[in-house]
């Protein structure tokens, strides 16, 4: 099967428009400035690794894209949506077509891994069906989602019962349900050990390839980054630092990410 983002990269074919854009993006707190100038843009089935220290800004650009953080200059664009410009409204449209995932999971414990999943439909099947039932198409298209993500057979047993490499996957599946144009991973494996890690990573960069769908995954680990990523974005003070495929990425400019950490801090580079 080829995908749209590999269609799109065929000769002859015009380069893919970006679903992500930011420009020149500051985001201030009164005299305090968190991102100043940054520049981003995520085209269909690029994975892009956003590196960088804690207080570097990567929590709050991925905020900025979804409307949490105020945008005090510049512009972000988010799968057509105008997020410094939203219409009344506009927030819950722009947020649907953001499918999010977490460091810690989110999944409601004592609710089957079934259900969690099909929560991601909320926003189009309306509060009323999680009181009386999901429709028979949510419940085809959730198990089918999770046979993807390797765990249907974990359908009908409670979320807290999963590993956390699991749970992850259940939070996949569920960000996947909504139809998302876009991904934003936060963090996803920084309580996962290094072999699951790899392999929710691995998940993610074949999602976005084969469903056309861009993924800015948060990492702070640089060597997963460097391996499962396409791209790699470096912020530091709220700069953007380094832009650059990851196969190319220059290693001085990765190490300025992180110059003057403490050597106790636990990113490793």
């Amino acid at each position: 099967m080829t995908s749209a983002a590999a269609v799109l990269d065929l000769p002859g074919h015009a380069p893919a428009l970006p679903l992500i854009t930011v420009r020149d993006l500051r985001v201030a707190y009164g005299e305090h400035v968190v991102l100043d100038g940054v520049d981003l843009d995520l085209r269909p089935g690029e994975t892009v690794a956003l590196l960088g220290s804690s207080g570097s800004g990567k929590s709050t650009l991925m905020r900025s894209l979804t409307g949490f953080a105020p945008v005090t200059r510049g512009t972000v664009r988010v799968a057509g949506h105008d997020v410094t410009h939203l219409p009344r409204g506009g927030l819950r449209a722009l947020r649907s077509d953001v499918g999010q995932v977490f460091q810690q999971f989110h999944l409601i414990p004592r609710l089957s891994v079934l259900t969690n999943v099909l929560t991601g439909a909320l926003h189009e099947a309306g509060a009323v069906n999680l009181v009386g039932g999901f429709s028979r198409a949510h419940r085809v298209r959730a198990m089918a989602l999770l046979d993807r993500v390797g765990i249907a057979h974990k359908a009908k047993e409670p979320a807290r019962s999963l590993s956390g490499g699991q749970q992850q996957r259940v939070a996949i599946a569920r960000a996947l349900m909504q139809q998302p144009r876009v991904i934003l991973a936060d963090e996803p494996v920084a309580s996962l050990d290094p072999r699951l890690a790899g392999s929710v990573l691995r998940l993610l960069r074949q999602i976005a390839t084969e469903d056309g769908i861009p993924v800015l995954v948060s990492l702070h680990v640089l060597p997963l980054a460097l391996e499962h990523a396409d791209r790699v974005v470096g912020l530091r003070h709220g700069r953007v630092l380094v832009d650059a495929p990851a196969a190319q990425a220059d290693p001085a400019a990765l190490a300025a990410l992180y110059a003057g950490e403490d050597e106790h801090d636990d990113h490793d580079l």
